[in-house]
């Protein structure tokens, strides 16, 4: 069974892709690097994708799709960030209502750093054939007042990103997926 992170390495024809989606590998690299370095194995599989051509119409998910689809009973949840990695307020959640509550009662751990809200609709090119499917799904929801200055342009680089920040996404999607991985059952659909 496994809980899929993710981000795409592709950016726009300018800028360095710092950003979008630069901040999404980030963070999904990051959260694996964390649970690594504290020791601990949850119960089911954590799978990291660097997404490539999501700029491009999301061949390289289609093609991941394409090829891992025979198994998708066996996808508990797929989350992408692709809305640059500013300060994280929650998750954008697509699933039902049983798994809904189950994502809620696990963002109030992040109550520490006040990122506690679900939204409606989890949204990510590259996770979007799975909940299509029926697979849950979550995206990094965060501060985007700035996400559009940089946004496919030259200003889109390393010097946008806020290690800070970026922690705090981390944070979140270090404890949604390890939770979620470690349950005892996956989330009902």
């Amino acid at each position: 069974q496994i809980v899929l992170i993710s981000g795409h390495l592709d950016s726009w024809d300018v800028g360095q892709g710092a950003m979008d989606d630069g901040g999404g590998v980030f963070i999904s690299w990051e959260a694996l690097s964390l649970l690594k370095d504290l020791g601990l194995r949850p119960k089911r599989t954590l799978r990291l994708v660097l997404w490539t051509g999501e700029e491009q119409g999301g061949v390289g998910a289609e093609q991941y799709y394409q090829l891992h689809k025979e198994n998708i009973s066996n996808f508990d949840i797929v989350m992408e960030s692709d809305a640059g990695t500013f300060k994280p307020s929650g998750l954008g959640f697509t699933g039902n209502a049983k798994a809904r509550d189950i994502v809620k009662e696990i963002m109030t751990l992040l109550q520490p750093i006040n990122a506690t809200n679900v939204y409606d609709e989890a949204d990510g090119t590259d996770i979007s054939y799975w909940m299509r499917d029926g697979v849950p799904g979550a995206s990094l929801t965060a501060d985007i007042s700035k996400y559009f200055w940089f946004h496919h342009s030259q200003g889109d680089t390393m010097t946008v990103q806020d290690p800070k920040q970026m922690n705090l996404c981390a944070a979140v999607w270090t404890v949604v997926s390890y939770v979620i991985a470690d349950m005892e059952e996956m989330l009902p659909r």
